[in-house]
């Protein structure tokens, strides 16, 4: 039995790279492409989705030893919809200009197919510790490609970076706005540079998965060898 230390690594190292929504199970695309056209959207919409992730993890698990199989699944969207109803009536009181913005995106988590597989396959079957660490690295995993994805697509497509950003973070963040010395490229804030941009994404993972193989086999292969001996 593995110690709770390397499970609570696996599970981390799971959400955020090697089990990563996005760039691994290809999942929540749609708010993923469409919402990026600068960083802080796609700050905002990761932050959203991973408070969905960890809040109904936590919930589920507490719940697991009670539920019935038979009506689980709607209980889980009944859960997930409840918090995500939270989260959209908690940015429209308080980042009202945000959530104009990002629109009808925020009550599509509700329709996002990652977080009912979090609630089937890891809240209801793990304790609650595991099962929101798990939600919270899963969210966090969504979180980084939706920036990136937003950070590439605004400086390409307009030459800033954290333009928006008080929307988000209050006036006293508009410092870090960063303005480049052109205006920028119409295609990557149209549909195909959201396209472009997460092929460039998912080809620098590839990339560094490939080149972290040769090094994973080799420590597996000395570790055959040592217990052989």
């Amino acid at each position: 039995m593995h110690p709770p230390s390397s499970e609570y690594r696996t599970l981390v190292a799971d959400g955020l790279w090697r089990n990563n929504l996005a760039l691994v199970q290809l999942l929540g695309l749609c708010p993923l492409l469409a919402v990026t056209t600068t960083l802080v959207n796609g700050l905002a919409l990761g932050l959203a989705t991973t408070g969905v992730l960890t809040a109904t993890n936590a919930v589920i698990s507490m719940m697991r030893r009670t539920l019935v199989p038979i009506v689980r699944i709607p209980l889980f969207v009944l859960i997930i919809a409840s918090l995500v109803t939270s989260i959209d009536l908690l940015m429209s009181a308080f980042l009202d200009d945000l959530h104009t913005l990002l629109g009808l995106f925020i009550p599509l988590i509700v329709t996002n197919c990652a977080v009912l597989a979090q609630a089937e396959t890891v809240a209801s079957r793990r304790p609650v510790g595991e099962a929101t660490l798990a939600g919270f690295a899963t969210g966090l995993g969504f979180l980084g490609v939706l920036a990136a994805l937003g950070a590439l697509r605004e400086l390409f497509g307009q030459g800033t970076v954290f333009a928006g950003l008080p929307m988000l973070a209050g006036e006293s963040a508009a410092w870090l706005r960063i303005d480049l010395p052109y205006d920028g490229m119409l295609v990557a804030l149209l549909p195909p540079g959201a396209f472009f941009g997460m092929a460039i994404l998912l080809a620098v993972r590839k990339s560094l998965t490939r080149e972290s193989e040769p090094a994973a086999v080799a420590d597996h292969e000395t570790a055959v060898l040592e217990g052989g001996r």
